[in-house]
C-alpha cells in the first residue's frame, strides 16, 4: 500500500447546503475544470462554508450510490442556475489524512476505504450506514506536491455520535 493514513480527527460540521452537481455513477472532475464551473461557486455572494478547497461526496440513497461534486455552503445559500444542491443536516465525521501519490488512484480505492474502517474501530468509532463520505482537495495539502511528489488528501467519513 502505497497510501498512509497519516492521522485521524474527528470533526463537527454545522447544517450546510451542499452545491454542485449530483452524478450516479461518480463524477467528472474534468468537465468541472473545462467549464470552470469552481469559478461558478467561488463567485456566490458570501464565501463557502470553510476553506477547505472542493468536495467530491457520496452517499447511499434508495440503496444507490448518489456521488456529489461542488462546495459547501452556509445553509439556506441561493442556488446558481445548472447547478444542485442537497442540504445536510449537522454531522460529526473522522476525517483521515491520507499521504501518497495523487496519480495512482489508490486514494480512492475500496481497499483504502477499508483501511479507514478499521481505523475508526481501532478508535472506537462507528460509521453512520449510509450517510455521508467525503474527499476534501484541501489547497495547499492537495495541490502542492511535497519533494517526493505526494500530496494528502482529506477524507472524511461520517460517524455515530452517542
Amino acid at each position: 500500500m502505497s497510501v498512509k493514513i497519516l492521522k485521524m480527527e474527528k470533526e463537527s460540521a454545522p447544517a450546510v447546503r451542499f452545491i454542485g452537481k449530483r452524478y450516479e455513477n461518480g463524477g467528472n472532475w474534468e468537465e468541472w475544470w473545462a467549464n470552470r464551473w469552481f469559478e461558478n461557486l467561488e463567485a456566490i455572494d458570501g464565501l463557502p462554508i470553510n476553506d477547505h478547497g472542493y468536495i467530491g461526496a457520496v452517499r447511499v440513497t434508495g440503496g444507490k450510490p448518489e456521488y456529489w461534486i461542488g462546495m459547501f455552503f452556509p445553509a439556506g445559500t441561493k442556488v446558481p442556475e445548472g447547478f444542485e444542491a442537497v442540504d445536510m443536516e449537522p454531522l460529526d465525521y473522522a476525517v483521515f489524512y491520507l499521504y501518497g501519490g495523487e496519480k495512482d488512484g489508490e486514494f480512492y480505492s475500496i481497499d483504502t476505504h477499508n483501511r479507514c474502517l478499521e481505523e475508526l474501530k481501532a478508535h472506537g468509532l462507528k460509521r453512520k450506514e449510509d450517510d455521508w463520505c467525503f474527499e476534501r482537495y484541501n489547497c495547499p495539502r492537495y495541490t502542492t506536491p511535497d519533494e517526493k511528489g505526494n500530496v494528502i488528501l482529506d477524507y472524511g467519513i461520517s460517524i455515530v455520535t452517542e
